[in-house]
């Protein structure tokens, strides 16, 4: 019965708990902790509370990984922290920091050193080794090299509604906030965006794309509102 089924698998679960316990990987709590029989952790690796760890996931030494996280079929270098963040098929180097709110969808490679900050999405696309997405972005179907910044609220387009076209961003590339690159364009080396740019067509390197229209204030305009109002 169910009963039965749940102590079963509580049973399983601690077994595999207990396994790691011996190889070296630490748990302060393991409420919530679900780790399938064919992953693998390296000693020095902490799991916190409610991850879950599936398929033929591979974890290296000195990572943290959790809370809240699941990771199924990725391989995970040494000295990587995943808080609160999902992760799909992907691979992640060694000293990466990614989360909270965080979702790695699959083919995704995020290469060493690369801070994934909060409430970023990456989909089938590689983040170059130093590279910083500090929040609120989405990156898909794209190539961003090393060094690069990517501001708040930038938007990969890859998606027309047809087809799906991939961007390229360069290294040492700073791209502002709110900007859209229309795929497929490509960023060359060193490349800046001002905030709030539309990116339609190549930028070559070192150069500074603005899109920007004429800003029009219309002076004493609530007063004359409120007036009409009344």
């Amino acid at each position: 019965d169910r009963k039965d089924l749940l102590e079963l698998n509580n049973y399983a679960r601690n077994q595999v708990i207990e396994k790691h316990l011996v190889n070296g990987v630490s748990f302060i709590c393991t409420d919530g902790i679900i780790i399938e029989r064919h992953v693998e952790i390296e000693a020095g690796t902490s799991v916190l509370p409610g991850t879950i760890l599936r398929k033929n996931t591979k974890i290296g030494s000195g990572c943290v990984i959790g809370p809240n996280s699941v990771i199924e079929n990725c391989k995970i270098g040494n000295n990587v922290t995943v808080n609160t963040a999902h992760a799909y098929d992907s691979e992640i180097e060694s000293g990466v920091e990614i989360g909270p709110y965080v979702h790695i969808r699959p083919e995704s490679l995020i290469k060493s050193g690369a801070k994934i900050g909060d409430f970023v999405e990456i989909k089938n696309s590689t983040i170059g080794s130093k590279t910083a997405i500090a929040h609120l972005v989405y990156v898909g179907d794209s190539d961003i090299g090393k060094k690069a910044n990517i501001g708040a609220g930038t938007v990969t387009v890859n998606f027309d509604g047809v087809s799906k076209s991939r961007c390229v961003i360069g290294d040492y590339s700073f791209i502002g906030s709110n900007t859209s690159l229309i795929a497929p364009v490509k960023l060359g080396k060193g490349v800046y965006t001002a905030a709030g740019t539309t990116i339609t067509k190549d930028v070559p390197d070192y150069a500074l794309a603005i899109d920007r229209g004429e800003l029009k204030i219309n002076e004493g305009y609530t007063l004359r509102k409120l007036k009409k109002n009344k």
